[in-house]
């Protein structure tokens, strides 16, 4: 198997790729130059503001088509749809804050990278931060046609007997999901959190098991439920880094519903108004925040996850502006203003220290290669989703990315198949690998197609 090269720079300017000639008889590539790159065939050149952050391409001609032949070795990649970050990127990440918290994680959802994090996997009482999961299911159930908005689930006295943060709702009355939806994210309920979990499934013990094979399913191995509230219980535990993926997967997951947990105020018809506002305090400070829930218990403290969107240049359509979303995880801060000053600090780090780098739009070819014995003559290589990382603030201007390709590629190829890898590096150091992927279904060509192509490939 021939091993094929692609290699180009990444500038402020353009973020350019440029297209070359074939140059089948050199044995190694170097970097090509950032700015502008010259063949006899044709001249790409951009100029931009020297302050303009790098921008994905705007039309597939620009994508790299210099195809050296590196030294002879092999090359493996994965069908990962996750961004593969490379050790060499935790040693130019800058250091992060120092937390009054018992752990904590950030994470950068447009990228999907986790940028610093702090006794991530030890495993703590989630508190109210559990609701996360009820909701999950709750979500779940409307999507699959399980339960409406607009169903009224009838009070048990199981429910109303609940402690701690309620709705106040009576045995025997009928509220509709919607509002016991509201209610669970906003006053914490925990009596409509047992409204929700017996109206999903039949019981609440029914529930809990759900929970847990959830968690199994979402790959939260540190994650244990015992109930749907959050209170306090034996075995119930969880950690930073498994909630962060819970939340996560919640926004992506459902984002129809992402709305509910940014609502600042709210209580049932009928009910007494003294629980009626969000306790996550940078719904009322931060305007960028828009989520998510919080939680207290004795044996750890108060705790967060907060969630932020804020508009940055280049990471929307076509280089336009775009919005970047980060995630904070805050465990076991001393009191309720802390928890918020803590989770606030370490949004407002990361949104500075770090900067997301837009370099392909979702379905944009990295790289159009040649396809052997098939109805179509070439394939274009790439993700169904925008390739986003994020690096140290300021380094995005310094990123040279690789391509590398197994040569012959031969038909069929389906559409999401491994194709290549995609390696984006700073000097010599490899920061990322992430898995390229055939962007069309190429089937086989006909019997004097394929015959006419092994001929050719014959005398290669």
């Amino acid at each position: 198997m021939k091993l094929w090269r692609v290699e180009t720079g990444l500038s402020r300017a353009a973020a350019l790729l440029a297209v070359c000639a074939v140059m089948p008889t050199l044995a190694t590539a170097q970097a090509m130059p950032t700015a502008a790159l010259r063949t006899a065939a044709m001249e790409t050149s951009v100029v931009a503001s020297p302050t303009s952050a790098p921008r994905a391409l705007a039309t597939e001609s620009e994508a790299p088509a210099v195809v050296l032949l590196s030294p002879q070795g092999t090359v493996a990649w994965a069908g990962s749809p996750h961004l593969g970050v490379q050790p060499a990127w935790q040693s130019l990440a800058p250091k992060p804050p120092e937390l009054a918290a018992r752990a904590w994680l950030l994470l950068d959802l447009s990228s999907g990278q986790s940028l610093a994090a702090s006794n991530a996997d030890q495993t703590l009482p989630p508190a109210s931060l559990t609701k996360l999961m009820t909701s999950y299911l709750v979500f779940e159930a409307l999507r699959d046609g399980r339960l409406s908005l607009e169903k009224q689930l009838v009070v048990s006295e199981r429910a109303r007997r609940q402690p701690g943060s309620r709705m106040f709702l009576e045995a025997g009355m009928r509220v509709p999901v919607e509002d016991l939806i509201k209610g669970l994210l906003v006053q914490s309920g925990n009596d409509g959190a047992v409204v929700l979990a017996e109206g999903v499934a039949g019981s609440l013990e029914n529930f809990v098991q759900a929970m847990n094979e959830k968690a199994r399913a979402l790959g939260l191995g540190a994650t244990h439920f015992a109930n749907p509230t959050g209170l306090p219980v034996d075995g119930q535990h969880s950690t930073a880094r498994d909630l962060g993926v819970l939340a996560q997967r919640l926004l992506s997951d459902f984002p129809e519903h992402a709305h509910y947990y940014g609502i600042r105020k709210y209580r049932y018809g009928g009910t007494p108004p003294a629980n009626d506002s969000n306790r996550n305090l940078l719904l009322f400070r931060d305007p960028s925040v828009d989520g998510m829930k919080t939680g207290h218990v004795e044996a750890v403290g108060y705790s967060m996850v907060a969630t932020a969107q804020r508009e940055f240049p280049h990471l929307g359509p076509a280089g336009g502006p775009g919005p970047r979303r980060l995630l904070a995880v805050v465990l076991g801060a001393a009191n309720e203003q802390a928890r918020a000053a803590e989770a606030q600090r370490l949004l407002n780090w990361g949104y500075t220290a770090f900067e997301a780098v837009k370099l392909f739009e979702a379905d944009q070819a990295v790289l159009t290669a040649a396809i052997w014995k098939g109805r179509a003559a070439q394939v274009r290589l790439g993700r169904p989703q925008a390739i986003v990382v994020t690096v140290p603030a300021g380094l995005g201007v310094q990123l040279r990315m690789d391509v590398v390709r197994a040569d012959p590629l031969i038909a069929p190829l389906r559409r999401g198949q491994a194709t290549g890898l995609l390696r984006i590096r700073e000097g010599e150091r490899t920061l990322f690998e992430i898995p390229l992927l055939a962007l069309d279904d190429i089937g086989e060509a006909g019997l004097i197609g394929q015959a006419w192509d092994a001929l050719r490939l014959w005398f290669q």
